[in-house]
């Protein structure tokens, strides 16, 4: 699932919303890069993190960065290696780039029966050997020949997955408890085990101790894209605990009346949460460090409206 637009942190984990009645993609919310270019030259933000949907046991990479007219955007790995470039041509250059959002693909992690015949699943192990923990040098061309350079952490530590995901079509509450694995990428009591994955230095830490700088909930219509409420999600973040926040700790939002109203009878809905975090420390109310690994649980089968059913 691609998430919604950037949503500004809450003041605290009480019940909160922001509408949203758009399809677009977001990123974790990213801090400053560590730029290493002109003073006058500097990326905004610039991020490399990793994301798992607990649910359909699916890892990916993602990354952003954004500065001001620039024509080219490349990505370096920990061993100076090229992992990704772009650039600007024709009207577009004309134009110029400003942030550029890019995710990989995901595959499964886990022996999955969606596997098709002769696949292997990219395990967590797997995924670790490829996308390496470290600094990622993210540079670009800027319009009058400026180089920026930047600076992004790559690190596996991973929030747990919410668990206990519910919704109230009465309500119109989600709820749901901070968990202690990563679904079906790394179960609590798969194998190899989550504390011989740490010990291997495949995670950073425990996923349960892993702290939570936000939460990120969506509501969307489970239906075509042929259907009238296709494409119509709300969504909203809300922060996090800003540290481990303790297994079977329970969080609520509240979604709108008007938004729900909106909807068709009989309307399927599915809800998705993400825990955002990672190894980050507070002073001042200032966060430094990396915060932005993604973990993201769903679950289905929720009627709005319901009149005569929904559909199974």
């Amino acid at each position: 699932m691609r998430h919604l637009p950037l949503i500004p942190r809450m003041a605290s984990t009480a019940v909160a919303a922001v509408l949203i009645w758009s399809v677009s993609t977001t990123f974790a919310t990213a801090q400053e890069c560590e730029n290493q270019g002109a003073e006058d030259a500097d990326f905004g933000e610039c991020r490399v993190i990793v994301e798992i949907n607990s649910s359909d046991g699916d890892i990916g990479f993602h990354w952003l960065s954004d500065a001001d007219d620039l024509n080219s955007t490349r990505i370096d790995d920990p061993n100076g290696t090229k992992v990704f470039e772009n650039g600007a041509f024709g009207p577009l250059r004309e134009q110029k780039l400003t942030e550029t959002f890019g995710e990989s693909s995901e595959p499964l992690c886990w022996d999955s029966p969606d596997l098709e015949e002769g696949e292997d699943p990219v395990t967590l192990t797997d995924f670790r050997e490829i996308w390496e923990p470290g600094t990622y040098i993210i540079s670009a061309r800027g319009d009058q020949g400026e180089k920026l350079a930047g600076e992004a952490e790559l690190t596996y530590n991973l929030p747990a997955a919410p668990t206990d995901l519910d919704f109230d079509e009465n309500t119109g509450v989600i709820t749901w408890k901070a968990g202690d694995d990563l679904g079906n990428c790394a179960p609590l009591n798969g194998g190899p085990s989550l504390a011989q994955l740490v010990s291997d230095g495949i995670l950073d830490a425990l996923p349960k101790d892993v702290a939570v700088r936000s939460w990120e909930v969506v509501l969307e219509p489970d239906v075509d894209d042929t259907d009238p409420n296709a494409g119509l999600k709300f969504s909203t973040r809300i922060a996090g605990p800003l540290a481990a926040p303790g297994v079977g700790t329970m969080y609520s939002v509240t979604v709108p009346a008007e938004y729900l109203a909106s909807l068709n009878d009989d309307t399927p809905v599915k809800i998705e949460v993400g825990a955002i975090g990672g190894n980050f420390t507070v002073s001042n109310d200032e966060v430094t460090g990396d915060d932005d690994n993604a973990t993201f649980t769903e679950a289905d089968g929720f009627c709005v409206k319901e009149d005569e059913g929904c559909d199974d």
